[in-house]
């Protein structure tokens, strides 16, 4: 499936404990910090929701799926429905992702019933955000019908790529009629389409890569998710560049695609506010800016990761041993950590700071009572000094120079 939102990647920046407790799954309550009487941690009002279906495995893909395994969708659904009963009472939410795998993978009668699980658990506040990922070969009238029928207003599409040569690379079972097609369904009966795309793929040039987005910036989307290919440990490009199989593209090309998309998506109205998206106005993706502000998610399913009331916590992510362990009422959390003030306030700054209208350090330090800029003050400074961070006041956002090192930016808050 596409990468336009994976709330882990949140857990990766800290050091985790594995729980292996066989106690069932707790909520933890919302409390003070100690030191800090008035601190209180803000209610979450975002959740995401992990479905692992897919066809197949795709090369690059490390998320927590379940290809071609269907017969596990009632499983899976009973122990969605367990751990959503640990919430308790019903937790309204202004956003409501849910991602995978390929959600639209299960049959109506499944993803009806799944639909039903989370508007009980996760009634979805009025103007609400409800978005659902899907591949363009599982659309069809009747689904589109469907998922507007049950509130979803916005789709993100695992497009990756127009051209058969890149889409066959990547392993993807569309072509580019089909993707075309998908867009124009979505966009006509749910009307806020995102697409995902993938550059930077062993042997393609800017040119091609220019071709890519000339497609998609003519179909009616109102969001761009662009991602540079990655090879992530454990997948199978992982083990294709390590025996020497591929040869990543030059960095110079990397970089001519990433600004290449910046410029075209510019003209044509979607505007650049985060790293790797772009929106027309109006339609930025409210649940991810939840994930770069740090204001706290709910997290189910296999991989999902949370942050609530403090605490930061991974379910495991095999999604067979997510089952086992709910059908046997336990925990499904595999990871767990309590998050400090300062390291809220720094994170807040390091995942803030990717989006390009930059974030206010007084404003974290109103909220959290840390001033990061006293704390990593000398390496923010380099960041100015090199020419990759711009101040005015407390405020502090990405060069274009900075764009291209966001990473270390972000390392210089954390």
């Amino acid at each position: 499936m596409g990468r336009e939102t994976d709330p882990r990647c949140f857990g990766r920046a800290i050091e985790t404990v594995a729980l292996n407790s066989a106690e069932p799954p707790t909520e933890h309550v919302a409390e003070a910090v100690p030191g800090q009487p008035d601190f209180v941690w803000p209610t979450p009002r975002n959740a995401y929701v992990h479905v692992p279906f897919c066809r197949h495995r795709c090369g690059y893909c490390h998320f927590s799926v379940l290809p071609g395994r269907l017969d596990l969708a009632e499983p899976y659904l009973d122990a969605l429905e367990a751990e959503l009963r640990v919430l308790g009472s019903p937790r309204p939410v202004e956003t409501l992702f849910i991602g995978g795998g390929t959600p639209t993978r299960l049959p109506p009668q499944q993803l009806g019933r799944l639909f039903d699980l989370l508007e009980t658990a996760l009634p979805l506040a009025t103007g609400g955000e409800l978005s659902v990922e899907a591949n363009p070969e599982d659309i069809t009238p009747d689904l589109v019908r469907l998922l507007a029928d049950r509130g979803v207003n916005r789709i993100s599409l695992g497009v990756q790529s127009f051209s058969a040569p890149k889409l066959r690379l990547l392993q993807r079972s569309h072509d580019r009629r089909s993707a075309c097609d998908a867009v124009a369904m979505a966009a006509a009966k749910i009307g806020n389409v995102s697409i995902d795309l993938i550059f930077a793929v062993p042997g393609e040039t800017p040119e091609a890569w220019r071709s890519d987005l000339a497609t998609a910036l003519e179909l009616p989307i109102t969001h761009l998710s662009t991602y540079s290919l990655t090879y992530e440990k454990g997948t199978e490009f992982w083990s294709r560049r390590s025996r020497g199989e591929w040869v990543t593209i030059a960095e110079e090309d990397d970089v001519s695609m990433y600004r290449d998309a910046r410029q075209l998506c510019e003209r044509a109205g979607l505007r650049q506010y985060e790293i790797s998206n772009f929106a027309c106005p109006g339609f930025r993706c409210r649940h991810n800016l939840a994930y770069w502000q740090g204001r706290g998610w709910y997290a189910l399913g296999p991989g999902a990761a949370k942050f609530v009331n403090g605490y930061r916590e991974v379910n495991h992510r095999s999604p067979t041993t997510y089952l086992r362990r709910l059908q046997e009422g336990r925990s499904p959390v595999a990871e767990s950590e309590r998050i400090t003030p300062t390291q809220w306030a720094c994170e807040r700054a390091a995942f803030g700071v990717r989006m390009l209208d930059g974030i206010d350090l007084e404003e974290i330090r109103r909220d959290t009572g840390i001033c990061v800029a006293t704390l990593r003050g000398r390496a923010i400074r380099e960041c100015v000094e090199r020419g990759w961070l711009s101040v005015a006041g407390s405020h502090y956002r990405l060069t274009d120079a900075g764009l291209l090192m966001a990473d270390g930016v972000a390392t210089a808050f954390l």
